[in-house]
Parts: C-alpha cells; structure tokens; sequence
C-alpha cells in the first residue's frame, strides 16, 4: 500500500503555515472557526467563520488570536478581515438558546452553522479546539487554533468584535451590571451586581453562579431559566426569543486562480 506524502508545516510561515501547507496538498478554501462568549455568564455565545485568500491577499496586519488584541487593534483586524476574506459568516446564539440547549451543544451547532453558512464552500476546515462533523469535507480540531491558522484567528476577531459589541448595546438596556466592561464574564465588579440586582434576562440562568444567586440553583440546568414575563420597551433583547440568529454573511470577489452537551459552568475569560 502507497503511504500518502508527509505534509510538511514550515515554521517560517507562522500563523499562515497550516494553512499553506494544506493548500501544497491542493485544498485551496481552507475555513477556520472560533467562538466568543462560551465562558461568560451573561450574553449571547457568538460564532464565526473565515474563508482567507491564498498567498499574500490572505495576509491580514496584526492578525492574532483575538483574546491578544487590544481593543482597537481587534476593531482594525476585523475591518481588514471582513474586507479580503473570500467569505465569512457570523451566527449568535442568545442566552436563553445556551440555556435550553446546553452550552456545548450550542457551541458546536453555531460552528457548524458558520462554515454551513460561507458562500466559498471550504474544502477543509480548521476549528478551535472542538471538532464539528456533518459538513461533508475533512478537517481539524486544532488546540488554540487561534494561536496556530490565521483563518481560526480571523474567525475568532469576527467572533469576538460582533460579541463586544452586543455587550456594549446591552449594557444601555440593562444598566448597573456593566457589561459594557466585562462584556457578561465573571469579574468581582459582575459579581456583586448580580448580588444587587440579581440576574437580567440576557444572564444564563443554566451556569452555577446564576442559578445560585436567582435562587433556582437546586433545579437541573434546563430548567433553572424562569419564564419570560413581559416587560417594557426599553427592555427588548436583541435577539428574537428561542432562537439561532445569524447577523453576518460576507463574501468577497474571488481572485483569478493561482498556479500550482450541557455544560453548567462557572467563567473564564475567553
């Protein structure tokens, strides 16, 4: 039996190795995949998809694992990538989805439904730590694959700059928890506004912390969330209740072609 070649990732090519190397192999539209929110215990979880040009149109200035950033250089890389990426997709997830569907669960239904969702189909895909089936092409679990593929970095400033931004309109509508700070993840300043105000409706009532202080903590994950009552204007969430939303779809001209489950948790920043 013919033991397919060794493919080989050069060092020297940094966050684009990965990807170039799968390219030598002939897979051109290389996707990559991340997450943002999956610690917090607060907001909506927020995936994201990338699908970069080959060579030098897919080299994007300060490209790096989004958590790197600092908040402006996050804002400028996602200009860049939402500018010269063949494609990209970004889907959200609201609280109260995280809540009925279990956190991992809806991590990898929001993965899927990213890449799913790209105009440029991939012909490999690279995801952040977890692998996502069912979408018909090969890929890769790659361990903080937003610190090794430029499309998982990519993927995860799109991921992280469209959640921050959501944090920051919810902390207009729901005042007093400052979201607008630490963007829904557990900090002493997060913590002791729960204590006063106890939990809004964008808190995920299924994570230890806030079911603890809502009082429901003796009731199984799924169940911890109280039913919605109505409430006034000001107050809307910014997603329709119960389900996933997708908010962003991008595909770029393509250039001529070149030669040759149910988690209750407590934080983490991420």
């Amino acid at each position: 039996m013919l033991t397919p070649p060794r493919t080989v990732v050069r060092r020297e090519g940094g966050l684009y190795a990965l990807e170039r190397a799968l390219q030598r192999r002939g897979f051109l539209h290389v996707a990559g995949a991340d997450e943002a929110g999956r610690g917090a215990c607060a907001g909506p979880l927020v995936a994201a998809a990338a699908v970069l040009p080959e060579g030098r149109r897919g080299e994007i200035d300060e490209l790096a694992d989004s958590k790197l950033l600092t908040p402006a250089a996050r804002e400028r890389v996602y200009r860049a990538v939402v500018d010269q990426a063949l494609a990209y997709a970004v889907v959200v997830i609201p609280a109260d989805e995280v809540d009925a569907r279990g956190l991992h669960v809806c991590n990898l239904a929001a993965m899927r439904r990213a890449l799913a969702s790209l105009s440029t189909r991939p012909e490999y895909v690279l995801t952040d730590g977890f692998g996502v089936d069912g979408l018909g092409v090969p890929g890769l679990a790659v361990w903080k694959g937003d610190q090794v593929a430029a499309c998982v970095a990519a993927a995860s400033v799109l991921a992280k700059v469209t959640r921050d931004r959501i944090m920051v309109e919810l902390d207009g509508r729901y005042p007093g928890y400052g979201f607008a700070e630490h963007k829904g993840y557990i900090t002493a300043e997060h913590t002791a506004a729960l204590e006063r105000h106890g939990p809004c409706e964008e808190h995920r009532f299924s994570y230890v912390n806030v079911a603890s202080i809502s009082g429901r903590a003796g009731r199984p994950p799924r169940s911890r969330r109280p039913v919605r009552v109505g409430g006034d204007e000001s107050r809307k969430r910014t997603t329709p209740p119960g389900g996933t939303v997708g908010v962003a779809l991008g595909e770029q001209p393509r250039p001529p072609a070149s030669v040759g489950e149910d988690v209750a948790m407590e934080g983490g920043v991420r």
